[in-house]
């Protein structure tokens, strides 16, 4: 079991490894900081969405903006799009759970918004077709996906395509990438020194 324990750490790190080791990435995820950043200056929004464990990730994340990540300031305007459950399920029952985000995207979105959609396989239809709606509005779209980026690829302004086929290694993944994004946001936004 100890040998168990040692194996799945080691793989987790592997794949941070890989992402440490790529300049490509490196300038996706410092673009899409700057991107928030300056979505945040005018007067927009960032949006995620996700399912399962990734629904999680995206509630996470939102939460990191509108409470705060390292420094006590003003909240940003950020929101996980699945927290109304009474949406969520009126939405799926009503019509079909594959239009549950898009739906509202289609009510609350905004030119200039950012939509971050999280989907280890980069082909959840509902994530897909929220991106779809996304573009449609002129939001940006920003995808978390597993290696391949799937469908998600050709919808995404920025793809976040962890090196791995492997759900929780990528999940643990876009934990860090999105945390690295919130402190480099926070930072920008509010003028605050780059903590090491």
């Amino acid at each position: 079991m100890t040998e168990q324990i040692k194996h799945i750490i080691q793989a987790s790190i592997d794949v941070k490894q890989q992402l440490l080791q790529n300049p490509g990435m490196h300038d996706i995820i410092a673009r899409c900081a700057e991107t928030i950043t300056q979505a945040f200056r005018n007067g927009n929004k960032v949006l995620f969405c996700g399912n399962g464990g990734s629904a999680a990730d995206a509630q996470h994340l939102a939460a990191e903006f509108s409470g705060r990540f390292y420094t006590d300031r003003k909240a940003l305007p950020a929101e996980a799009l699945h927290v109304n459950t009474s949406y969520i399920t009126a939405v799926a029952n009503d019509y079909s759970y594959d239009v549950v985000y898009s739906r509202m995207i289609d009510g609350i979105g905004r030119p200039g918004d950012v939509v971050v959609g999280l989907s280890t396989s980069g082909n959840s239809g509902n994530i897909l077709k929220a991106f779809e709606s996304a573009k449609k509005l002129g939001m940006v779209t920003v995808g978390f996906t597993g290696a391949t980026g799937g469908k998600m690829k050709d919808l995404s302004d920025f793809l976040i395509n962890v090196p791995s086929t492997d759900t929780p290694r990528i999940q643990e993944s876009h934990i860090m990438i999105g945390h690295i994004i919130c402190q480099m946001v926070e930072e920008s936004y509010f003028n605050i020194p780059p903590k090491s």
